[in-house]
């Protein structure tokens, strides 16, 4: 089994200035894909059970999902919960089997989320459990407009929270369905000079592969959430799909079908952040 933390996965890629992807997942054709796609780069990864995914999959069966597919490899699995908003729902993660929880607290103010990712974190490494927070608010494509991350409250938030990764907004946006987005490096190496710990890239799907490679190479960020480039893909091919053969219904086959492009481009988007050479 390869079940691992998110520690276990960040601190080899900070060390090696290299990042780890963090696939949002939807359901057991693209989980699978994504830890096929790993396992076919040697690579690992962390499979992400955001909002919309625990809308319609209990916690408790998507981190036996999510062990499941983790027995069936070599390389590191991480099941990590996305965007969890209280800590009720972080704690039902880490009773479920989850081996990594990300609280958000960015719409609080500063003082309250240190105070709610401190409570979170302590609960979670109690567990042997990892741990990511999140500050400064990361926006969303059309809707809420994000606010950058101040790098001293990033290194008080890094420093009095004890989080495992932080996540921060330096020009990432949520849902951007283009490869669009314009990164602020000069914050990110502010950040990184005054903190040590591994720093995430949420919204990914917005930030160019040669972009990505860069900031993984070159930077402290070791982990990038990866969504809507993937989601957009399966559509893509779902549509193709059932378009080729109108008669198709069983949903297994059509499934199946889809499963092998998505691979495909996920080991393409693992690759680009993956260890030099």
């Amino acid at each position: 089994m390869t079940i691992a933390t998110l520690s276990e996965v960040l601190q080899p890629a900070l060390r090696g200035n290299y990042a780890v992807c963090g696939v949002v997942c939807l359901g057991w054709e693209d989980s699978r894909a994504y830890v096929t796609a790993a396992a076919a780069e040697g690579l690992p990864v962390i499979l992400q059970a955001g909002p919309g995914c625990r809308a319609h999959t209990p916690l408790p069966v998507l981190a036996s999902m999510f062990r499941n597919l983790a027995e069936s490899v070599s390389i590191p699995v991480v099941a990590h919960l996305d965007h969890g908003y209280s800590r009720d729902e972080c704690a039902e993660a880490i009773d479920c089997g989850f081996t990594s929880v990300m609280f958000d607290g960015s719409r609080e103010e500063f003082a309250k989320n240190v105070s709610l990712t401190a409570e979170i974190a302590k609960l979670a490494h109690g567990a042997g459990v990892s741990c990511e927070g999140e500050i400064g608010f990361v926006g969303y494509s059309n809707g809420e407009q994000s606010l950058g991350t101040d790098p001293n409250e990033a290194a008080r938030f890094a420093q009095e929270t004890g989080v495992d990764a932080m996540a921060i907004s330096v020009g990432n946006v949520h849902l951007q369905e283009n490869h669009e987005g314009q990164i602020d490096r000069k914050r990110i190496d502010t950040i990184a000079g005054m903190c040590d710990v591994p720093l995430v890239i949420h919204g990914g799907s917005g930030i160019p592969h040669g972009t990505r490679g860069e900031l993984a190479r070159e930077t402290q960020v070791c982990k990038f959430n990866i969504g809507t480039e993937l989601r957009l893909a399966f559509g893509r091919e779902l549509r193709s799909v059932l378009a080729n053969d109108p008669e198709q219904f069983d949903r297994a086959a059509i499934l199946k079908d889809v499963e092998a492009p998505i691979t495909e481009l996920t080991r393409k988007v693992l690759r680009a952040v993956a260890p030099a050479g």
